[in-house]
């Protein structure tokens, strides 16, 4: 797909290329930092943003927490409290209630965008 040519708003964030195997990165939009998750070894889709900011631990972090699985859910444990937000649906495994946003993403052209 190309972005240019659809009709859908998308915003650059990186490249494929700047994203960490495994691993997550923060991305800056306007003020609110999005944490970026790799995970090339599952099914589409493998790239998941969840917004940054740790509700329980209250600061931007969840891009700097370990990626992994609780019963075949793709995680990120916060590395403040070590609480579970799910990868698809940001909410927290521990905590009910307590969620982070998600947000859609697209890979073009070698280009993370975030859609909407």
């Amino acid at each position: 797909m190309n972005v240019a040519e659809s009709n859908v708003r998308a915003t650059l964030l990186c490249g494929l290329s700047d994203l960490i195997e495994g691993g997550g990165v923060a991305a800056l939009i306007g003020n609110e930092q999005v944490a970026l998750f790799y995970l090339p070894d599952l099914p589409a889709p493998s790239i998941f943003a969840l917004g940054n900011f740790d509700p329980i631990g209250q600061a931007n972090v969840l891009a700097r927490g370990i990626v992994g699985d609780v019963d075949g859910e793709p995680v990120v444990a916060s590395p403040l409290y070590k609480q579970h937000f799910s990868l698809k649906t940001g909410a927290c495994l521990e905590e009910p209630g307590v969620s982070v946003p998600t947000y859609r993403v697209l890979v073009a052209d070698g280009h993370v965008f975030l859609i909407g």
